[in-house]
């Protein structure tokens, strides 16, 4: 059996070195981080695991902001509560639809903008399949701060299959107690990255900063290290022994990761050639792969288009929003390393560039437009028609967790991406899907 296994991983390494070669005979040879708030909301003060136990002091650890009590008094979390994670990451089959489509949203835009001077710019306007064939909804929330009650109220009633939230960690105990089959997925937003020094010391030194924190959040399922690293390839060999010595000093204390965090539009297929290393050492140990994907002005920009460099185009993936379907099908699948995925940041971001539309951030600033475009009667409409066209897609794909919009809870330079007031409308959509 031993030379069974090391002749298996000899054949994966020959063909990850094909895999690394073919993309430069094709082709020729950061991310935002959310601002510090005024008044941070840290982690619960939840009791570690007594074989973790870490020595604190008095006021080491603030209790995490919730909304104001009365609005939370018949949800409270008991101290003693134990999370009910799931033992597996659910992996189902992609059901196709089979029934004629329905158009939720007129084909014809009412209006056309521009790319620079001369290229015009119609969205594509789908029509979206039969979601009731698709499986239960894929769709969920980022979470940067429980600051609203909706917020919760949309766990109850969606209970969907994934949750992110950043810093602010300690609701997701009532997470697990509404909605137990919940992954949670958390990110401790304090990293200084920089690639240096070497990598796995480099992992082990990121762990132990912040373990404390890690140890006194059990209900988070998977922990998320560097937001939106772009390697590129000088770099991206360093990234992958980061992250695989990053899961495995993880594992040690009983923790589970969540690797990659790479932004929209990010990497290009060699440079992801490089990270094979770290997605075979996570499923090793039960860990899942996270990247972000948006759009702008709307989700389906380049959808239908080929990555840069004139790799080969697939109809169904695009430079943007499905950008992982090529690296799953192109490069995963072959190699039987498909990992689960979960999009921990979807939705819409004006900062993507270049691009045809108004000038805006987060979806709020588009509002106007895709009402002139066609996508919906009003803005949220228009939003969650788009969203629903991601669903849509992502359902069709088992090996895809879940997605979370970004973001609610948010504050200050992320007002434009706030979707607390569109979360019962959210929950809405998520149930009707759920038939």
């Amino acid at each position: 059996m031993y030379w069974q296994n090391h002749l298996h991983r000899l054949r994966k390494r020959l063909v990850w070195i094909v895999l690394l070669t073919i993309p430069w005979l094709l082709m020729g040879c950061q991310g935002e981080t959310p601002p510090v708030a005024s008044l941070p909301t840290l982690v619960a003060a939840a009791t570690a695991p007594p074989e973790h136990t870490p020595t604190l002091s008095p006021g080491d650890v603030p209790s995490t902001f919730t909304p104001a009590a009365a609005t939370l008094s018949s949800h409270i979390v008991s101290d003693q509560i134990i999370p009910l994670a799931p033992t597996t990451i659910p992996t189902p089959a992609p059901i196709l639809p089979t029934r004629t489509p329905t158009p939720t949203a007129t084909a014809t835009p009412t209006a056309t903008l521009e790319i620079g001077e001369a290229t015009p710019y119609v969205p594509f306007i789908p029509n979206l399949p039969p979601t009731n064939q698709l499986g239960p909804s894929k769709l969920s929330i980022h979470v940067i701060r429980n600051n609203d009650p909706a917020i919760m109220e949309f766990v109850r009633r969606a209970r969907p299959p994934v949750i992110k939230a950043v810093d602010d960690l300690g609701f997701l105990a009532e997470v697990k107690q509404v909605s137990p089959y919940t992954l949670t997925i958390g990110r401790i937003d304090n990293v200084d990255q920089q690639y240096q020094g070497e990598p796995e010391q480099a992992a082990r030194d990121y762990v132990a900063a912040n373990l404390r924190q890690y140890l006194l959040n059990p209900y988070v399922d998977y922990w998320e290290g560097w937001n939106e690293p772009d390697p590129n390839i000088a770099n991206m060999f360093w990234y992958s022994r980061f992250e695989q010595e990053r899961t495995r000093e993880m594992a040690r204390h009983g923790l589970k990761v969540a690797i990659g965090g790479f932004p929209t539009g990010v990497p290009e297929i060699p440079e992801f050639t490089y990270f094979l290393g770290a997605i075979e050492v996570a499923m090793e140990y039960g860990g899942i792969l996270t990247l972000h994907e948006y759009g702008a002005p709307d989700m389906t920009f380049l959808y239908g288009s080929q990555l840069p460099g004139g790799y080969p185009r697939r109809a169904d993936a695009g430079a943007l929003t499905f950008r992982y379907r090529y690296f799953y099908r192109d490069i995963l699948e072959p190699l039987g390393l498909v990992i689960p995925l979960v999009i921990t940041e979807a939705g819409v971001d004006g900062i993507i560039n270049p691009r045809p539309g108004p000038g805006g951030l987060g979806w709020r600033d588009f509002q106007g437009y895709w009402v002139q475009q066609g996508w919906g009667i009003d803005g949220p409409s228009a939003f969650i028609n788009q969203l629903a066209w991601y669903d849509a897609g992502v359902r069709q794909d088992g090996y895809v967790i879940g997605f979370t919009i970004f973001t609610a809870g948010a504050f200050g330079q992320w007002d434009s991406y706030n979707i607390n007031d569109i979360l019962p409308q959210l929950a809405d959509y998520v149930l009707s899907q759920n038939r």
